[in-house]
């Protein structure tokens, strides 16, 4: 079974049709998207035509600050349960409960707080806590605008003006590491550590960004255990259809 998580940057705009070949050309399973401006709108014309375009099933939670985000699902899985989580949060999450041959697994896409290194550890404990990896099989995933522990930053930080730097450091300017941190102190596991960056593409790379790892996959001891072949995709349309690359990696489910 296939997972990526992608945040395609305000909804895609003309880029949408390169977005799409991207995901059919990978052909998750699941799929956990950020950024989906407008999606909603004029009774959720733009969703449609992007879930039936990958053929998937959709579930987007709207935001009340932010950007909607959505988690889609390719059939035959099927969602026994699905919530959109705005309280506390920039953007939303959306979750979704799919029934797989090893067992439920619940899904999350995120978005954390871009801003503030503060609200986004808060946003991140909070995420951390409803969605306990002691429930058993649980994914999180997306842009969660976080340097994770373990990593050196250095590169990363260097030559970012102080309207961005600030974003990504304490008090003490140092990689502010706290809301990845967060998930990790939770008991999930992150399945990218040294992956290496999410950020910028070369064809859409802005000054916000150094060379980073923004976007995250946190899975449970039980998910992480069958988790395989975690991968950036870069090259080819990749490259210029967002300014984050997609994440994309392999789980072993089977039958308990």
């Amino acid at each position: 079974m296939r997972f990526m998580t992608w945040n395609i940057r305000t909804g895609g705009g003309d880029r949408l049709p390169a977005i799409i070949d991207v995901i059919k050309a990978e052909r998750p399973d699941i799929l956990a998207v950020q950024e989906l401006r407008d999606f909603h709108r004029y009774a959720g014309k733009r969703l449609r035509h992007f879930a039936g375009s990958v053929g998937m099933t959709p579930h987007l939670a709207r935001s009340v600050l932010g950007q909607p985000v959505a988690v889609l699902v390719r059939p035959p899985l099927v969602i026994i349960g699905r919530s959109t989580v705005r309280w506390r949060l920039h953007h939303a999450a959306a979750s979704v409960v799919l029934s797989t041959p090893a067992g439920p697994l619940t899904v999350v896409s995120t978005h954390l707080n871009p801003f503030s290194p503060y609200r986004r550890m808060r946003e991140a404990r909070w995420l951390a806590a409803r969605y306990a990896p002691s429930r058993g099989m649980v994914l999180i995933a997306g842009d969660l605008n976080g340097l994770a522990p373990g990593e050196d930053h250095t590169e990363g930080l260097a030559g970012l003006a102080p309207l961005y730097h600030r974003r990504h450091v304490n008090a003490a300017g140092e990689a502010d590491t706290r809301a990845v941190g967060a998930f990790l102190s939770a008991g999930f596991a992150d399945l990218g550590l040294g992956a290496g960056p999410t950020v910028p593409t070369p064809g859409l790379g802005g000054k916000e960004f150094g060379p980073m790892r923004l976007d995250h996959v946190l899975a449970s001891p039980p998910l992480a255990a069958v988790a395989r072949d975690l991968r950036v995709i870069r090259g080819g349309a990749a490259d210029s259809a967002s300014d984050h690359f997609p994440v994309r990696v392999n789980l072993d489910l089977v039958p308990r």
